[in-house]
């Protein structure tokens, strides 16, 4: 005979309710007023520009991306042009860098003295004279690496 095990109902736990802690709030400070900053602007991906712009159209495109007046960005665009020719004028440091966009730099190209019976590239066997050349500087202005990106 098999003996019959008696099952034991499982024994009831107590459910003990837990109280609900209410949330402190952080005391109030008195809301302080803080001049609206005016945000930056985001770069936004606009439209292609299919003619070239004037100096007054681009002053106005900026003027009005930027929300700063027309005459305070001609005053800055003057004076970016002051300091590019304070860095680039004779006895300067012959180099401008408007960073991530271009270098502007002098490259001192030396006198040329002239020389007699040299042959034509373009009609061979004709002799040609090249007249002497004086000293002089040369402006070149580079890519950087932002604006050969701009382009591709």
């Amino acid at each position: 005979m098999a003996a019959k095990k008696a099952k034991k109902a499982p024994a009831k736990k107590k459910v003990v309710a837990k109280k609900k802690v209410a949330a402190k709030k952080a005391p109030k400070k008195a809301a302080r007023k803080v001049p609206a900053k005016k945000a930056a602007p985001a770069a936004k991906k606009r439209g292609v520009i299919k003619d070239k712009m004037s100096k007054t159209q681009i002053l106005q495109e900026i003027s009005d991306n930027t929300e700063v007046a027309k005459k305070d960005v001609a005053a800055v665009l003057d004076e970016l042009s002051n300091v590019i020719e304070r860095h680039v004028q004779k006895k300067a440091c012959g180099e401008f860098t408007l960073p991530g966009l271009l270098k502007i730099k002098t490259v001192k190209k030396p006198a040329r003295k002239a020389k007699k019976g040299v042959p034509n590239p373009f009609k061979p066997g004709e002799l040609m004279d090249i007249a002497a050349k004086p000293a002089s500087i040369k402006v070149k202005a580079l890519p950087l690496k932002r604006l050969k990106e701009m382009a591709e």
